[in-house]
């Protein structure tokens, strides 16, 4: 048994960051896994096996005190949080396979073993330190980080510090790292990513203190050859990425190296620069591609807890659907640049796209079969030109969705794709007038083709739109009468052909006005 599983092709494993436990989550952790999740459902639906990795990073000052300030034990706190993060994933019809929490006691253990192997080949070592902390972003700064002699406001309040620490030889693996991201020139991704990688690698790398002192932060992993200190938060949180597939077991080879960390901007150095060096210094093989994508701004600013400006992705869920949520965010945040969020852009998202444009489309192509067919999908017979251009748009879109913009992450090329087709739908509905071929028997043969045509691209469209809206792919679904949609690469077949029977048509996105309600 244990040499089959050896032997079995390694699955796709997609990863979120785990999600710092200090308060509860908001639209930026909603947003990075809800494309991990599309991602996983893309992959799911072609037929691969895959790992989809979720979780939360309980340790640090900032959980520590975040309990204090409440009168909770950390473990509690994190317990509870715990529960906000599971129920938001199930809100969002978000489906991991496995959500990692960094008090476990198998995550433990392999951020110790690791620590072992690297201070049994002398990676690590111990000397006084004396420079700036940062509380906010739990770690040493240096000069360098000022900008314009100023210490940058995500940092916050800066203590100077002087301690004993065990150390990372980071520095080592400088000029290595250096040239296996020019080796490897679609490994960080966006571009501007990487350039920013590469630039902070033109400097000198700094060691990384991968400790504290237990006198000032109880709440960590013990460091098992000097337990008077623990795990510096980092350190600690990377190390999930193997926890989870089996660091250690036959099955780690099933999924291991990643396909995927999707991450965000602002942790960028520590995925880029830390996980990569202590992967090498470890001996253990990088992960295949590193994406990180930009943040939701209110107005200039970056969407965070600090600045009171978040959004609470529940609150639109249950205003909008949770199926609205998922298409607004991966249609709109961009990889490589920033995203501005206000309700008026998710309403306008909202009403044109989802309920004119696809809405209008499912509903007035079923009801037509049904007040001119019966009900019944007629056959398509001999196609026109106008035939010839849809199925050309549909047959593209396919196409250029499975080949490039899905396997790449690139949900807004997708998405635009999709409603192209969308578009080039209802114009055809537009420029054959089913309504007018109806009143003339002799254009009977060609309302059946209009009608069939319109019917097996609803199909195709649901097909394409389960990763990002299951909810609604299933509505369409069972509006046309099929028990669920097949995949729709070069296997798709159309599962609503001639002689089909159709589910009766309703609204799938009634229009959303500001402040009101929508019927999810």
């Amino acid at each position: 048994m244990l040499q089959l599983r050896l032997l079995m092709p390694k699955g796709f494993f997609i990863t979120t960051p785990i999600y710092y436990v200090n308060d509860r989550p908001h639209l930026g952790h909603a947003s990075t896994t809800i494309w991990a999740d599309v991602q996983a459902r893309f992959r799911r639906r072609r037929g691969e096996k895959v790992f989809f990795l979720t979780g939360l990073d309980e340790h640090g000052i900032k959980v520590q005190q975040a309990a204090q300030r409440r009168g909770v034990e950390p473990l509690a706190h994190c317990d509870e949080m715990a529960g906000h993060y599971c129920d938001l994933w199930k809100a969002l019809d978000i489906r991991c396979d496995d959500f990692i929490r960094t008090t476990e006691p198998r995550h433990m253990k392999v951020v110790q073993a690791v620590l072992q192997k690297l201070c049994d080949t002398g990676q690590l070592y111990r000397k006084p330190y004396r420079g700036w902390y940062s509380k906010s972003a739990e770690q040493f700064v240096t000069e360098k980080d000022r900008v314009e002699g100023k210490w940058p406001a995500h940092f916050g309040e800066v203590l100077e510090l002087e301690e004993e620490n065990w150390f990372f030889r980071m520095s080592d693996h400088q000029e290595w790292l250096r040239r296996y991201i020019q080796e490897n020139p679609r490994w960080i991704r966006p571009e501007n990513r990487r350039n920013q990688i590469l630039a902070i690698l033109d400097r000198p790398l700094d060691d990384l203190c991968i400790s504290r002192p237990k006198a000032r932060l109880a709440w960590g992993i013990p460091l098992p050859f000097d337990p008077e200190y623990v795990t510096y938060v980092w350190f600690d949180a990377l190390v999930n990425y193997i926890t989870a597939p089996g660091f250690g077991e036959a099955r780690f080879k099933e999924w291991w190296p990643t396909d995927c960390h999707l991450i965000a901007k602002d942790i960028l150095v520590p995925h880029c620069i830390y996980w990569p060096t202590m992967l090498h210094a470890a001996g253990i093989e990088q992960p295949k591609c590193i994406l990180a994508h930009g943040w939701w701004l209110m107005g200039r600013d970056k969407m965070s807890k600090s600045l009171g400006n978040i959004v609470d992705p529940r609150d639109y869920a249950a205003r909008f659907g949770t199926d609205a949520v998922r298409y607004f965010v991966c249609r709109e945040l961009l990889l490589a640049d920033d995203t501005d969020f206000t309700e008026e852009r998710f309403l306008a998202r909202f009403n044109a796209d989802l309920a004119n444009d696809l809405g209008n489309l499912v509903n007035r192509a079923i009801s037509m079969v049904h007040r001119y067919r019966g009900g019944v999908v007629p056959a398509t017979g001999e196609p026109t030109p106008a035939d010839a251009d849809l199925a050309k748009v549909a047959r593209e879109t396919r196409d250029d969705y499975h080949a490039r913009h899905m396997p790449n992450v690139e949900y807004g090329k997708a998405l635009e794709a999709v409603w192209a087709l969308v578009t080039r739908a209802n114009r055809y509905v537009d420029e054959n007038a089913p309504w007018k071929l109806a009143k003339d028997p002799a254009a009977a043969a060609r309302l059946d083709g209009v009608l069939a045509r319109l019917i097996e691209t609803i199909a195709l469209l649901g097909s394409l739109l389960e990763p990002f809206m299951p909810s609604t792919a299933a509505k369409i679904a069972a509006q046309l009468n099929v028990p669920e949609f097949p995949c729709s690469d070069e296997r798709w077949v159309n599962p609503a052909g001639a002689g089909h029977a159709l589910g009766r048509a309703s609204p799938i996105f009634p229009r959303a006005v500001a402040g009101e309600k929508s019927a999810p």
